[in-house]
């Protein structure tokens, strides 16, 4: 009896949701493709019952059926509140090379998704030429900024520096960053620094195959460009200037270096902390060091300006911190920089500042797996870099040889990953998509999407690049601490990343291909100054919470809505750092 009236409460359900108003049958897909041996699971969204359905994998180019199995079970993520079910049709012992769809049909209604391709590598071969693209065209280089940048006030000051170079931050926003939310303490992202250790790191991890493509000296060439930007803003007193801020003033002239407070609020704490972006300028300079390449500067000179910022800041860290403290952001980012210095000199001066950042990072793990922000209960978690506590304790485990230090180590990025799963599994999740813990009301809960109401103030937008910052936490992660091959974690991690990627390529909730003129749909070109906008191979900021919703419950996208659709369609060069790497950490040697 009990039985019988489950199967009567769920015809109930499958009738309701055939009527309603919102029904709607989609399938979601990676729009680009995936790596034969990778996972590949497409999404069907569909109002009715699916059970013992099945789904076909069709030829693109000839129409032909060549695979074909059975729909998942029903699923509904309660907190979007989108109404219908979703299905997971699992294809991923299909291993064939080609350009296929998936496609199912019911009530003699013929449901076909967006083409995608098998291919080897297929992501970084096909993707990389493009964001390499993307960033050369978001050089800060055309006459009126490179006249603007030569000759710089610093704010509240009639002091002039030369700082030309460097990326614009964002397809609506050409000022350049460090770092942008240094004034919350928590929530600093990593901005230029970031995307010249990404093409650094990239260049120097699938070195034979971007010659093989092609695209190596390209790439190369813009990492450099990055290094020689962050040398000019070295100061004489040895910090980094944080922001050339441009007022989203059309008049070139008007751009200062400063520091940046909420709402456009400018001062003269223009000088850089660890978690402001310096760490990983230090890194990415004593990284390029290595090549023995020069551009507007020496290789020479590229280590030099890293150990001397690096002693500034030894010295003078908190007194940048915004709130006097140093917590997990600086700690991680410290990290990079002092591993950085000691690859690159082989100093036990560096080897035993990078143990004691290590350190200091690994005792903010808990017991829970999470790591603490602050000396307190405040959960780490991040709108755009959640993924590199794990990625700069992995790049310490590329130096650290002593057994004691790295059993610590990968300990501590084991249950960072076990926690990643965790926390995006307990729920049902169909999409895959990266949850996490946050601290909201004072109470630590867990969600999809970072809480909008948070330290900036105002601050929240689509995170494309925390998800591709965890895909690379688990690729590289799951590599450091030496899975098996078929173990069902390094499945379930090779599962995660894939997904998230996946996500951002067109498999979500609005179909959308959030890296630029690749897929089927893609979100509005956005215009910007001096040229400036939208690039093929920059990602969009994606999807968010509900508006409105202070803990970012509940689930939203907007390609309009009055000024503000940039949180969900603007372009950020973090996003496509993000992928670079993420993409790297999946090519096959």
């Amino acid at each position: 009896m009990l039985k019988l009236r489950k199967q009567l409460r769920w015809i109930l359900i499958v009738l309701f949701l055939s009527i309603s108003a919102y029904s709607k049958t989609i399938i979601h897909v990676n729009q680009v493709g995936f790596d034969p041996k990778s996972p590949k699971i497409a999404i069907i969204e569909y109002n009715n019952n699916l059970l013992n359905s099945t789904f076909d994998i069709i030829d693109a180019d000839f129409g032909k059926t060549v695979f074909t199995s059975k729909i998942g079970k029903p699923e509904s993520v309660d907190d979007w509140k989108l109404g219908n079910f979703y299905y997971k049709a699992d294809f991923s012992s299909f291993q064939k090379l080609g350009n296929y769809k998936v496609s199912f049909k019911i009530a003699d209604q013929i449901y076909t998704s967006a083409r995608f391709s098998i291919e080897e590598n297929i992501l970084a071969k096909r993707t990389i030429s493009s964001i390499v693209h993307y960033y050369n065209k978001q050089r800060a280089n055309t006459p009126e900024e490179l006249e603007a940048d030569k000759k710089m006030l610093l704010f509240g000051s009639t002091k002039k520096v030369d700082v030309h170079g460097g990326w614009c931050d964002a397809s609506g926003d050409v000022s350049k960053y460090f770092s942008h939310l240094a004034y919350a303490n928590f929530v600093s992202p990593q901005q230029t620094p970031l995307v010249t250790w990404s093409l650094i790191n990239t260049s120097e991890t699938i070195s034979k195959k971007l010659t093989q493509w092609k695209i190596k000296d390209s790439l190369d060439n813009e990492a450099i460009w990055g290094a020689d930007y962050m040398m000019r803003c070295l100061s004489d007193e040895d910090y980094f200037y944080m922001i050339v801020f441009s007022y989203f003033d059309k008049n070139p002239s008007a751009r200062r270096i400063v520091g940046l407070k909420a709402n456009s609020v400018t001062t003269d704490e223009y000088q850089s902390a660890f978690r402001e972006g310096a760490g990983m300028a230090i890194a990415s300079l004593a990284r390029i060091s290595k090549w023995n390449k020069s551009g507007d500067f020496t290789s020479k000179q590229y280590l030099d300006g890293a150990k001397r910022a690096y002693a500034h800041l030894l010295i003078n860290n908190t007194k940048y911190d915004d709130d006097g403290k140093e917590n997990i952001i600086d700690d991680y980012c410290a990290l990079m920089a002092a591993t950085e210095l000691w690859i690159a000199t082989n100093d036990n001066f560096y080897k035993d500042e990078a143990r004691k950042w290590a350190h200091k990072l690994e005792n903010r793990m808990t017991d829970q797996g999470w790591f603490r922000s602050n000396d307190t209960n405040r959960p780490f978690w991040h709108a755009a870099d959640a993924g590199l506590p794990v990625v700069a304790l992995t790049r310490y485990l590329k130096k650290e040889s002593d057994g004691k230090e790295r059993a610590v180590a990968e300990n501590v990025i084991k249950k960072a990953l076990e926690y990643n799963l965790n926390v995006t599994n307990n729920v049902a999740n169909p999409f895959g998509y990266a949850r996490q813990s946050f601290l909201f009301n004072d109470k630590i809960q867990d969600g999809f999407f970072i809480p909008h109401d948070n330290e900036t103030g105002w601050w929240w937008q689509g995170e494309n690049a925390r998800l591709a910052s965890l895909a690379t936490a688990a690729i590289e992660g799951g590599k450091s601490i030496s899975l098996q091959k078929n173990s069902d974690t390094k499945k379930s991690l090779d599962l995660y990343a894939s997904q998230q990627l996946s996500w951002i390529l067109g498999c979500n909730p609005y179909s959308m291909c959030f890296l630029y003129k690749f897929g089927e749909n893609n979100v509005p070109y956005m215009h910007s100054n001096y040229g400036h906008g939208s690039e093929k191979g920059g990602i969009s900021n994606g999807i968010t919470g509900k508006d409105g919703n202070g803990d970012g419950s509940g689930i939203d996208f907007k390609m309009e809505d009055k000024g503000n659709e940039w949180r969900w369609t603007e372009q950020w060069i973090p996003h496509s750092a993000w992928f670079l790497q993420a993409i790297t950490a999946t090519v096959e040697p």
